[in-house]
């Protein structure tokens, strides 16, 4: 942003040519992706060929090497259509980025040509069944066995799992607690790896979820990110932008929720006259669109923290997680309402955004963790 509230020429035509891609790409086709449960692999692909697989992944690298506010603005128009397909692509952005970032010549040499262009697809693999919001007690461990680590344990709701090329996993090589994690690349096809039955879930019918199997999965030493011990922090690292990249897949959702409610109320009649002619409608399609613009004002503003690095990113990421996403589900809940009967049925989308942004704000760490984290910035 060229201030705080206004985008620059380059940030606005990324946001265009995300919206034109979404309109022909996506919309059109979301919801029979959810009716069918089907993944849309060559959606993938096409957003690669416009560099939405590497969006903070270097120049050098080759990705298009721009910052979190622009992704988030491609994420937001990609989740104008489906939030569940813009999610995958944040989630493959994270990972690309992760590598780019923390993982040695070798690997970058080896994994980012493909990851970029999204010929190959990424997961980032830390819930496991009995650590979730407390992620620095996972239990998935790797032993080290000369120039390889071997790995055992389970990752829960993994974005991806089976579908995928490449996983990187957090898992325990020494002491308890966060100092003992390190983050690993796996690739699809290692011996030892498999997955559970996908996942049947209330929304997100359009991205596979299932759980990571790992029983003595041999990898190499050299597909450590970073140090040992250093898993955790990169983790997190990945997550600030997870945050915000969320956040912005609710804010896209509720925005398209929200001209849905607009136009319809325009048309439904009642008692005489249409639903918009209401002044009740009227301050309700207010409020859901004040809510909204204050959302996306204090992501946008995280997302350029964390594009700086500033000492404050995380809790400014956790800030416009907590809101962006409450925000989302609540807008999307007012214009479902305003359907009355009809928002319930699948003949509209609003249900269908309804059950997607509702595990926003579990993922990418619940909002219960998000108010910790603030408060926890807040008294230090």
């Amino acid at each position: 942003m060229t201030d705080a509230f206004t985008l620059n020429e380059d940030q606005l035509s990324i946001q265009e040519a995300a919206a034109r891609f979404t309109a022909s790409a996506i919309t059109p086709h979301a919801a029979r992706w959810d009716e069918e449960h089907h993944f849309p692999r060559e959606v993938m692909s096409a957003a690669g060929e416009m560099g939405f697989g590497a969006i903070y992944v270097g120049e050098e690298s080759g990705g298009i090497g721009l910052g979190r506010l622009e992704a988030a603005l491609v994420i937001e128009a990609m989740a104008y259509g489906c939030p569940a397909t813009a999610a995958f692509v944040s989630i493959h952005n994270m990972a690309a980025w992760m590598i780019d970032r923390f993982g040695g010549d070798a690997l970058k040499a080896r994994y980012l040509p493909e990851l970029v262009g999204m010929d190959k697809l990424a997961s980032y693999c830390l819930t496991e069944p009995g650590s979730g919001s407390d992620a620095a007690a996972l239990s998935t461990t790797a032993r080290r066995d000369g120039d390889h680590y071997v790995l055992n344990g389970t990752k829960q709701f993994i974005s991806g799992a089976g579908v995928n090329d490449l996983y990187l996993i957090m898992v325990r090589t020494g002491e308890a607690g966060p100092k003992g994690i390190s983050c690993l690349l796996v690739e699809k096809g290692t011996p030892g790896l498999s997955f559970g039955a996908p996942e049947r879930k209330l929304g997100w019918n359009a991205s596979p979820t299932a759980q990571v199997i790992l029983e003595d999965v041999r990898v190499p030493v050299e597909n450590r990110l970073g140090e040992e011990g250093d898993g955790f922090k990169i983790a997190m690292a990945g997550i600030d932008g997870g945050r915000v990249n969320i956040g912005a897949c609710s804010l896209g959702g509720a925005q398209r929720c929200l001209h849905e409610a607009i136009a319809y109320t325009k048309e439904r009649k009642q008692f005489g006259k249409a639903i918009a002619d209401f002044q009740n409608t009227q301050f309700v399609l207010a409020d859901m669109a004040t809510e909204l613009e204050a959302a996306r004002a204090l992501l946008y503003a995280a997302a350029g923290k964390v594009t700086r690095g500033d000492p404050d990113k995380t809790a400014f990421a956790a800030m416009a997680k907590r809101f962006a996403t409450d925000t989302g589900s609540s807008v999307v809940d007012r214009a479902l309402q305003m359907f009355g009967g009809y928002g319930y049925l699948r003949d509209y989308p609003i249900e269908r955004f309804w059950r997607d942004l509702r595990v926003h704000r579990i993922l990418e760490g619940t909002n219960e963790i998000m108010r910790l984290i603030i408060a926890r910035d807040l008294l230090k």
